[in-house]
């Protein structure tokens, strides 16, 4: 008797354990977010996972866009800012995918011979604690 007793307490156990659905979970990126750079637009794209019961996550991507010279001098202040961009994405069974795109307007403009040259890219997801610099 005492056998069976533990032998449905061990399966009782054991299909609990299989069923419970994940309630907390463990964000992370993955694999590392890609940049896609095109003159004075770039362009992050990535993957979260292990989000749990969340509805959704607010993405940002922050980057330095500096118009550099054909001599490799660096620019003045005028030719140098940080831009920015921010996204809510839905969560799908605990995942959700990202693509933002981050474009640098510069006065006067950026062009031949200069080119822009990008620095400090970073994506940030604040409320689960992830940042990653590209």
């Amino acid at each position: 008797m005492f056998k069976r007793l533990a032998l449905i307490a061990v399966l009782a156990l054991t299909l609990a354990g299989v069923t419970t659905p994940a309630f907390a979970g463990s964000p992370h990126f993955v694999g590392t977010p890609t940049a896609t750079i095109s003159g004075n637009t770039v362009t992050v794209s990535g993957k979260e996972a292990g989000l749990g019961n969340e509805a959704q996550i607010n993405v940002t991507v922050t980057a330095d866009a500096a118009c550099i010279n054909p001599g490799d001098n660096h620019p003045q202040a005028a030719n140098k800012e940080s831009v920015s961009s921010t996204g809510v994405f839905p969560v799908q069974n605990g995942k959700a995918d990202f693509t933002l795109t981050v474009v640098a307007a510069f006065q006067p403009s950026c062009s031949p011979p200069m080119s822009v040259v990008w620095s400090n890219i970073v994506v940030t997801d604040a409320a689960n604690g992830l940042r990653v610099t590209l």
